[in-house]
């Protein structure tokens, strides 16, 4: 895999060359639509089916039940809208402030339709209290959604011991695994969840595979319609190749997990010893995170700015504020944990993935310390010179 200095990985991830190999030949000569009666499609299916057990392997699963989805925001948008759905919207959802906007946007469209919503903050340490969300639950509670690992900061969240206390009130918890499954073990049985969203793309798998799993007896029907594929579960000629990549990167997660996490922890911590002396701050350092996440405030500058900048010296790197109509807003999962506007607008998101090595990281701490710097004294110069000042540096 060619890493070039990519560090976003928490937004997608290359596709690994042995990934890559295994599809190949489903999008080439093996074309079967595995709904189809003859030989290239039951050879379609079969690899359908052996991709379902693999995923399943890495979750402790039955491949009984898991259904294929396009995205981890289809598989999310399928299980809160179908709760809802089937309790007539109404009753009420209890989901977190940092839920993932597949979760978040898809419970305003059932309060929309009389359903409704507790939303429950965070901690200022970016872990949401299991006793806070359990005391949000209520009677006519139809849904808890709890993510298990968030998507900016890395922080993972109580999800079993929330589980546990829903299940002895009789309502299902929905956890989002997308950012958590290829980097920290995933165990639908420990969990103890009902629904369990992920999304291949994250390690290392192609985009538009992804998987969602049920427990047996949830409540569950067909979001999209159409055809009995899936069990009946999801309607859709099933992406062969996508699927096949999805099986075979859940294969290598099982095999390497605590290689990959040695070496993205190596990564991040790296990182994060370089940081004081520039003055960061570190969000949810002191929960338990993604071995491979980093959330850092670079307090007096502009995250998007150095962000751009950074770009432009050949590192890809993101935020979690939001651009609207050239106005940069901080993100709402920094403000929900309590955080000032102002720090979480200086905020960063790193993250590392397998592609990365160590000597990339020491070649990019220069590089960052030198374009905060650089941000600082465009801030600190007078109007005249700041313009300019702000010019970034030539790469």
């Amino acid at each position: 895999m060619d890493s070039g200095s990519y560090f976003d990985h928490n937004a997608t991830t290359p596709l690994d060359a042995r990934v890559r190999a295994a599809m190949l030949p489903w999008l080439g000569d093996r074309h079967g639509n595995p709904a189809s009666a003859h030989r290239h499609g039951q050879a379609a299916r079969e690899a359908v089916e052996r991709a379902r057990d693999q995923v399943a392997a890495l979750l402790g699963a039955s491949p009984d039940d898991l259904v294929f989805t396009a995205s981890g925001s289809e598989a999310n948008n399928a299980v809160v809208f179908e709760v809802a759905r089937a309790a007539g919207f109404r009753g009420d959802l209890v989901l977190t402030a940092f839920e993932h906007p597949s979760v978040r946007r898809t419970a305003e469209r059932c309060a929309a339709l009389g359903m409704g919503v507790r939303v429950v903050p965070p901690g200022a340490d970016g872990v949401v209290p299991a006793a806070a969300m359990l005391a949000a639950v209520g009677a006519q509670t139809r849904l808890v959604c709890l993510m298990l690992a968030n998507n900016e900061l890395g922080t993972l969240q109580p999800v079993a011991e929330l589980a546990a206390a829903c299940r002895e009130r009789g309502v299902p918890l929905l956890c989002d695994a997308v950012q958590a499954v290829g980097k920290v073990a995933v165990e639908v049985g420990a969990l103890g969840a009902d629904y369990l969203t992920l999304g291949g793309h994250k390690f290392h798998a192609p985009l538009g595979s992804a998987a969602l799993w049920i427990r047996p007896g949830a409540p569950f029907e067909s979001h999209l319609v159409g055809g009995t594929q899936e069990r009946r579960r999801r309607a859709g000629t099933v992406n062969v190749p996508a699927v096949v990549g999805l099986g075979v990167a859940c294969d290598l997660v099982a095999a390497e997990l605590d290689a990959r996490q040695r070496h993205l922890r190596a990564l991040r911590d790296r990182l994060e010893a370089a940081l004081p002396a520039l003055g960061a701050i570190v969000h949810g350092a002191g929960a338990p995170r993604l071995p491979h996440t980093t959330n850092v405030a670079f307090p007096g500058l502009v995250g998007h700015d150095l962000a751009i900048r950074l770009d432009l010296a050949g590192y890809a790197v993101s935020t979690g504020a939001a651009c609207h109509s050239g106005v940069v807003e901080p993100s709402e999962t920094l403000l929900a944990m309590g955080i000032p506007a102002a720090e979480a607008l200086a905020s960063l998101r790193i993250s590392f993935g397998m592609t990365n090595t160590l000597a990339e990281v020491e070649t990019f701490l220069p590089v960052l310390a030198r374009e905060v710097e650089a941000l600082r004294a465009a801030a600190n110069a007078s109007p005249l010179r700041r313009a300019a000042a702000a010019e970034p540096a030539a790469v």
